[in-house]
């Protein structure tokens, strides 16, 4: 079988700067890592290789993964950040139609088609930074047809793309206006109709909530839990982002595979998701795009030793971001992260947050061939630089995705 051999690199497997294997090669075969080691170590059943790679001394890392996106959705909110800027109060701009609902019209209105065109946009932004594994809620469709729109459109990106898409269930997301008043109602026709419905067909891989007081409280976060634990399917939630409602330690009673935002999380709830293996994701983008003071708990997770994952959140409200780069010096000038605690949060700890065997967010014997090569001196460039293009060359299961070197010469 054909083999491909990538030679003059530096390596590191799980993104760390203290594991690094200098002068190295990766030997891939059909999508898949089946050696790496220093070039002097290299088989002599790999030294033959018909298809040789030379990276010229650049930096490899796992691909990139952005694990807490809402990519998919119509129109902008240019207009409403505008408006606050100018002073107007969220409750105003609400009040003129504005908000999720505003998000919700444009998505409904819009077919698939325009829907795909609109999402290719940010994806391939994502992607020229050496993303190659990303997840796609929906939430902003909100009735069935809508989201089932917004779950296909997340599968074609997939397809048209070399990167692997999630896709996670968020009709919990908000109250669709044809519903005010009747929240409980609306919950009940999420985890009756629309889950079971969409699961069937095939477009969820996992099911999320926004557990908080201007979204869904306690008793009925858990329904949308039960619901997707009746079907078999993993779950995730918005916590503890605005008020801290216990919806962290709830979650963790269903081993969510992450809690997103956190910032009031507080020790009880940092140890339950110890206990439960839980994921934090993180979410800079939206703390810095909304000017929030309060820091996730970032000293109890490091205590606790919860993972901790970093997120675009990219979504047009709250953080109209596709640079996950961007979100690592974010999230070590915001949070306080550390360079190698930043670099494991868009790798294997994001790869913990998707929760799909496949993707491991690091490169060994065995796994997939997802990759990036760096023009940079040292990994700490990739938290360090502001808006300067880094990466060379991206490949998915081991075949070159990106080519930004012939793109810039």
């Amino acid at each position: 079988m054909n083999y491909t051999l990538w030679t003059d690199l530096r390596l590191a497997p799980r993104a760390d700067p203290e594991h690094v294997i200098e002068d190295a090669c990766l030997v891939e075969q059909a999508g898949r890592i089946v050696w790496m080691g220093p070039r002097h170590a290299l088989p002599p059943q790999w030294q033959q290789a018909k298809h040789v790679h030379k990276l010229d001394n650049r930096w490899v890392t796992p691909g990139l993964i952005d694990c807490h996106t809402h990519l998919v959705y119509g129109g902008t909110r240019a207009q409403e950040f505008a408006l606050r800027l100018a002073g107007a109060s969220y409750e105003e701009i609400a009040r003129q139609g504005g908000g999720i609902v505003s998000t919700v019209q444009a998505t409904r209105c819009l077919s698939e088609e325009q829907l795909l065109a609109q999402s290719l946009r940010r994806l391939d932004a994502l992607l020229d930074e050496g993303v190659t594994a990303i997840e796609i809620k929906s939430g902003y469709g909100l009735d069935l047809d809508s989201e089932r729109k917004m779950l296909r459109v997340a599968r074609r990106l997939g397809e048209l793309r070399p990167v692997t898409v999630r896709t996670t269930f968020l009709g919990a997301h908000a109250l669709p206006p044809e519903f005010a008043g009747q929240t409980d109602a609306y919950v009940d026709q999420v985890c009756s109709q629309m889950m079971p419905t969409l699961a069937q067909e095939g477009l969820i891989d996992a099911v999320d909530v926004f557990c908080e007081r201007i979204a869904f409280d306690l008793r009925q976060s858990e329904h949308v839990l039960k619901a997707a634990q009746a079907l078999k399917l993993p779950v995730k939630m918005h916590a503890e982002q605005l008020s801290n409602l216990g919806g962290t330690a709830m979650a963790t009673r269903y081993r969510a595979l992450s809690t997103d935002h956190l910032e009031y999380l507080d020790e009880a709830g940092v140890l339950a998701m110890k206990e439960a293996g839980t994921v934090a994701v993180l979410l800079p983008g939206a703390y810095y795009f909304l000017r929030e003071t309060q820091l996730p708990p970032i000293e109890l997770l490091r205590k606790h030793g919860v993972p901790m994952a970093l997120s675009t959140d990219s979504n047009p409200g709250t953080s109209p971001c596709t640079s996950l780069l961007l979100m690592l010096n974010m999230g070590s000038t915001l949070f306080r992260l550390t360079v190698p605690e930043a670099l494991a949060a868009v790798t294997h700890h994001a790869a913990q947050a998707l929760g799909a065997p496949d993707i491991r967010g690091e490169l060994s014997i065995g796994s997939r061939a997802d990759f990036v090569a760096w023009d940079i001196e040292s990994l700490s460039e990739l938290v360090y630089w502001l808006g300067l293009p880094r990466c060379a060359l991206v490949v998915y299961q081991g075949a070159i995705s990106r080519d930004l070197r012939k793109e810039s010469s």
